[in-house]
Order: C-alpha cells, then structure tokens, then sequence
C-alpha cells in the first residue's frame, strides 16, 4: 500500500466531532419526500418505474438523520438499495431528486474517517459499474457525473480543512493562554519563597537572644509556605514551554486603572470602577481578572460598531471577584466566539470560574466572568 494511500486510510474522523442532528436535518426530511413525490407526479408517463423510484426515494431520506454520526453505513444503504432496484428494474433512477444521495458523499469526507472514505469510494465505483452494465452510457453523463461528485468531494475536503485549522488555532489559543497563566502562578510562588526565605534569615538572626521573636517568625513562615503550597498545586494543572519566562511583576487588580481612558483621540472612553477590598485578592486570581478585563476591552475597542464608552467593573466581596465589561455598540444577535474568547474562558475555568460573552439586554455586547477567591487550587 502507498504512502498516501496508507494516509488516507489511517486518517481519523473530523474535528471537533459533527453534530448529531440541526434543524436543517428535519427541514429537509420534511421537505424531499414530498418533492420527490411532486417530481414523479409531473414526470411525463414514458419514464420507467418512476412511482417505485419516488417511493424507494422516500424511503431512504430517513438516512440523512444518521449520515454525520455514521457517514459510511448510511451511504452504503442508499447506494445498496438504489442498486438493488436498479437491477430490479433494469435501469438507473431518472428522478432529480436522487441527487440528495451527493448530501451522504459529503457527509463521509466531511465527518468520516480515512478508512470510511476508502469504503465509500469503493462502494459508488461498484454502483457505477453496475450502471454500465444495466445500459448504455454516454461519455456525457460519465464526466458530468464525474464532475459533480468531485465538486462534492472538494466542498467536503474544503469544510474539513477549515474546521480542522479552526480547532488548532483554538487549542494554540488554550495553550497560549495556561502559559501565561503558569507564568503569572511563577511570579506568585517566586515571591512567596523570598518572603520565606528573608524570614527564615531574620529568625535565625534573632534565635538565640529573643525566642519569642523567632517562634513569630516561624508562624509566618507557616503561613507563606502553606499559600506557596496552594499556588503550586494550581501550576501542576497548566502546561508550560521551556522558554525564558518574563520576569516583570505580575499584574493586579489595581492595575486596570491604567485602562481608563477619556475618549480623546478616538476610541470609546473607558471607565473603571473598583469596588470592595480588591488589594486582598490572590494574585493569580488578580492577575487574570485583569487579563480576561484587558482582553474584554481591547475587543471592544477594535470590533464595538459605533460604541462610545466601556465600562468596567469589578467587584470583590468574602466568595468571588465579578467582572463586568459593557460596551453601549450597536446591537448584535449572535458572534462566533474568537481566540482571545476562547483563552479568557479558559483561564477562567482553570481558576474553577466563568467567562461568558453575549449581546447585552439594552444592546452592546457584554462579558461578565466570576471568579471564586479560594478553593480553586486544590
């Protein structure tokens, strides 16, 4: 077996895996049965069978619920029972409508796997056979044929890519963003082992002539080796590349103040309201709620039709930080969600919190994310 055949043959099935059914699964059972119907009721008397056909037709579209979940069983239904009546009645179908069997090629290179493809090549080569021997082909309907099911198979290698190239931009955009996550974790567990280590130094210095004095140092030392302790049990559960790491300070809550802006010089102003003990928030958590606010803003700033302002808000209480970006643009129905949502929602769920995005109720659009204050770590 060749190189690309041996490719093809082990490729697996497409991702992200297909849906089961949508609703234009159910439009279009709904709606080729009574075209097929329609279509052999307005066909003139000379063509042969066409009231079996329309009804062999009928029969199969059921199979169209199923071609995604499994493309190759039910392509070798409706070509099987096609070529089955073919035989029966001595000739191909002459019904338009047959050419709903192209939604089951396309359904097994858009979803199936290599070897599903192999079967159903083989499959709709024995049927073509079967077509020669059954009667006289012309050379016209042999390349139109052609030239239909390669364009069928090129929209279904064409879809496929695209959605595989979609799937790794977002896993990069994941990866990416438990970089920066594990990096921020670095900066928090580097700062705690100073701080342990410049006590652990000012109670040796003082053991001996004030025990007191190095028995506290010892309660802090507790206490900044039990935090370190909870920041690293969060490390352990992101990935990192081996590449230097930036070793600036991490960001803070405090630090989305530099966001605001007056709307001088173009763009929405942005206003930034703290509310409740911000400062005692722990740093990782800190440092991604400024990073899910400052990707919330960058977005609005950049895709917001005719926004004039932004608000943020971010409110700390004893539970949870909440987070709130509202831009006043024109209204939206629905947005795919892109690759900086899909980090922000990420990091989010690292911290055992949410990150949802949507139009907002009196137009805008707006992404809110709460963030639990402890218990993400363990």
């Amino acid at each position: 077996m060749t190189s690309p055949l041996r490719s093809l043959w082990d490729a697996p099935a497409a991702v992200p895996p297909p849906p089961r059914r949508v609703w234009r699964d159910w439009v279009l059972v709904a709606v080729l049965p009574l075209v097929a119907v329609f279509e052999a009721a307005v066909r003139p008397d000379d063509v042969p069978w066409r009231w079996l056909w329309a009804g062999v037709l009928v029969a199969l579209v059921p199979t169209l619920l199923w071609r995604r979940t499994h493309p190759l069983a039910m392509l070798a239904i409706a070509f099987g029972v096609g070529s089955l009546f073919s035989v029966v009645t001595g000739g191909d179908p002459q019904l338009v409508t047959t050419a709903y069997f192209l939604l089951l090629v396309y359904a097994v290179v858009r979803w199936g796997s290599g070897r599903a493809m192999v079967g159903a090549g083989a499959i709709m080569l024995a049927s073509s056979a079967l077509s020669f021997v059954l009667g006289p082909t012309s050379i016209g309907d042999v390349v139109g044929g052609l030239a239909v099911v390669a364009a069928t198979v090129s929209l279904g290698v064409a879809f496929r890519w695209r959605a595989a190239a979609r799937a790794r931009e977002l896993d990069r955009a994941k990866l990416l963003e438990r970089e920066q996550f594990a990096r921020d974790l670095h900066d928090t567990v580097a700062h705690h082992v100073s701080a342990i280590a410049i006590q652990a130094q000012a109670g040796t210095a003082v053991a001996a002539s004030d025990p007191d004095a190095a028995a506290e140092v010892l309660r802090v030392i507790e206490g900044e080796a039990s935090r370190t302790l909870d920041e690293m049990r969060s490390m352990v559960r992101v990935l990192r590349r081996d590449d230097v790491a930036d070793r600036s300070p991490g960001p803070g809550i405090s630090d989305l103040r530099a966001l605001a802006h007056d709307g001088s010089g173009g763009g929405p102003a942005v206003d930034v309201r703290l509310v409740g003990d911000v400062d005692a928030v722990p740093p990782a958590v800190a440092a991604a709620v400024y990073r899910l606010a400052q990707e919330a803003v960058t977005n609005a700033r950049r895709h917001a039709r005719n926004a004039t302002r932004v608000d943020v808000r971010v409110e700390a209480d004893d539970a949870a930080i909440r987070l709130e970006v509202l831009d006043d643009g024109d209204p939206v129905s629905s947005a795919t969600p892109g690759y900086g949502m899909t980090g922000m929602t990420e990091r989010a769920t690292l911290l055992g919190g949410t990150c949802e995005a949507g139009p907002a109720p009196g137009g805008g659009w707006a992404v809110t994310s709460v963030l639990p204050r402890s218990g993400w770590s363990t």
